[in-house]
């Protein structure tokens, strides 16, 4: 279900979602709204859960040299409760930065963070090969991040 945005809402979204340290008289300032306007707006915002949480986006070339794949999996079997536990074990494994469910000729589609080759080895061997419900995985290095967001457009 989603929720109603006005024009205010949606820009004030727009504006946190490139900035989210700014001041409420900042954003009140960017937007042509009052604080007090601002507060209430925010509250309702997360209160709906428009706004899931606030976190600050790093470069992980910069933060720690990691190497980032995406990664195809194709299920042996999708029952339901497969299809809960394999989304169960992405939610635990902090190097699944990403995972989406997807239709086509993979199941999931998963953007995966480790320092190195070595490393996605390790990762593979014990996520996927070691699991009798994954029929196939397909992964491609990233070699150059040109662009990771997870802005939603709003306008």
């Amino acid at each position: 279900m989603t929720t109603s945005l006005d024009q205010t809402d949606r820009a004030i979204l727009t504006v946190l979602q490139h900035d989210t340290r700014l001041s409420t008289d900042t954003l009140a300032d960017r937007v042509g709204a009052s604080r007090s306007s601002i507060q209430r707006r925010l509250k309702r915002l997360n209160e709906t859960g428009v706004i899931e949480r606030e976190v600050i986006q790093l470069n992980p070339q910069k933060a720690n040299a990691l190497m980032t794949f995406v990664v195809e999996v194709e299920l042996e079997r999708e029952r339901v409760d497969l299809l809960d536990d394999f989304k169960r074990s992405m939610l635990a494994l902090d190097e699944v930065q990403q995972c989406y469910y997807i239709t086509g000729h993979a199941d999931f589609i998963l953007i995966v963070l480790v320092k190195d080759m070595n490393d996605y080895d390790r990762f593979s061997r014990l996520v996927f090969v070691e699991n009798p419900n994954i029929r196939r995985f397909a992964t491609s290095v990233v070699v150059d991040r040109v662009k990771a967001s997870l802005r939603v457009p709003l306008e």
